[in-house]
C-alpha cells in the first residue's frame, strides 16, 4: 500500500513558490508604497516633536546608518526593528512606523539599514548587524528587546548565537522573529539564490537552527496564520530545537495575518506583538 501523500521540495519551480510571497498574497505589490507612505509620515511626526534622530552612523558604508525615535521621557530601554527583503531588499525608511507600538511602552526604537545581496553576503549583513546593535546599544541604556521581519527575524535570531561577538549581548532581553527564515539550507535550490549566491557552508553556518544559542536566551517566534506552508514551518523549527539546547522559548501565531499584514501589529501598543517585544 502507497501513503497516501507525500511532500517534497521537489523542482525548482516548485521551491520557488514555497517562498513566494508576493505570488501568495492579493495586491502584494501596493504594500511597499504604503508602508513608505506611512513611515514618512511618521518620521515627519516625530522629527516635529524633537523625537527622531535620524541617519546615524554604526559604520561606514553607505547603508550603515540607523534611524532613532524616542519615547516621551526617559527610554526604559531599547527596541529594534530589523527590515525583511530577502537580504536583497529595502532600508530603513520604510518601516519607521512600526516603532509606534514599543514607543508607546516607553521604549527607544532603532531601525536599521545595511548592506543588500549580491553587493554583500549575507555572513556579512549579520556581522553589519551585531556591529548596528552595539553602537545602537550605546545610545541607550537598559535592556534590548529584538525584533525582525522575515530575513530580519533571520538576522536577529543570529544574535542569540553563540559564534556571535557581540558587546552588548548580556543586555539581550528578548528577540522576537516575526516571519522569520531559520534554516537557510532550503533557499539553495531557489531562483533568489543567483542574488543571495549562499553555498552550502554558508548555508549552513548561518542558519540559527543549526547553531547554539546563547546561556539564558529568551526566543519568540510568531507568524502570521496566514503565511505560506514553509514559513510556519519555519516559525515552530527554532524555538523546538532552541528549547531542547536550553533556550526559553515560544512560538504562537497572529489569526487572519499572512506575511506583509503581520508586521503591521507593532503599530498598535495593545497588539500581542507589542506587547510581547516590549516584554509588558
Amino acid at each position: 500500500m502507497q501513503p497516501a501523500s507525500w511532500t517534497t521540495g521537489g523542482a525548482l519551480g516548485e521551491i520557488d513558490r514555497a517562498y513566494d510571497n508576493v505570488g501568495a498574497i492579493p495586491d502584494a505589490k501596493a504594500y511597499p508604497a504604503r508602508w513608505s507612505e506611512a513611515a514618512s509620515a511618521f518620521r515627519a511626526r516625530l522629527s516635529e516633536q524633537g523625537r527622531a534622530r535620524l541617519g546615524l552612523p554604526y559604520g561606514a558604508g553607505p547603508r550603515h546608518a540607523y534611524d532613532l525615535f524616542l519615547p516621551e521621557g526617559a527610554p526604559r530601554g531599547l527596541a529594534v526593528f530589523v527590515h525583511g527583503g530577502y537580504w536583497k531588499a529595502f532600508d530603513r525608511s520604510v518601516w519607521s512606523h512600526l516603532a509606534a507600538g514599543p514607543l508607546a511602552h516607553g521604549l527607544a526604537v532603532a531601525l536599521p539599514s545595511y548592506t543588500l545581496c549580491p553587493e554583500a553576503r549575507i555572513a556579512g549583513i549579520t556581522a553589519e548587524i551585531a556591529a548596528f546593535l552595539d553602537r545602537a546599544s550605546a545610545e541607550v541604556a537598559g535592556p534590548i528587546h529584538l525584533s525582525g521581519h522575515s530575513a530580519g527575524g533571520h538576522l536577529v535570531s543570529r544574535m542569540l548565537c553563540t559564534d556571535i561577538a557581540l558587546a552588548c549581548a548580556e543586555r539581550l532581553a528578548r528577540v522576537v522573529s516575526i516571519s522569520g527564515v531559520h534554516d537557510l539550507r532550503p533557499l539553495l535550490g531557489t531562483e533568489m539564490n543567483e542574488t543571495l549566491r549562499l553555498d552550502p557552508a554558508e548555508a549552513r553556518a548561518e542558519s540559527p537552527a543549526l547553531l547554539v544559542p546563547r546561556p539564558g536566551a529568551r526566543l519568540v517566534a510568531v507568524a502570521g496564520g496566514d503565511e505560506l506552508p514553509e514559513f510556519r514551518r519555519q516559525n515552530l523549527l527554532l524555538p523546538t530545537v532552541w528549547h531542547g539546547l536550553g533556550a526559553q522559548t515560544r512560538a504562537f501565531e497572529i489569526a487572519g495575518r499572512h506575511h506583509f499584514s503581520v508586521i503591521e501589529d507593532l503599530t498598535d501598543a495593545d497588539s500581542d506583538l507589542t506587547r510581547t517585544l516590549a516584554g509588558v
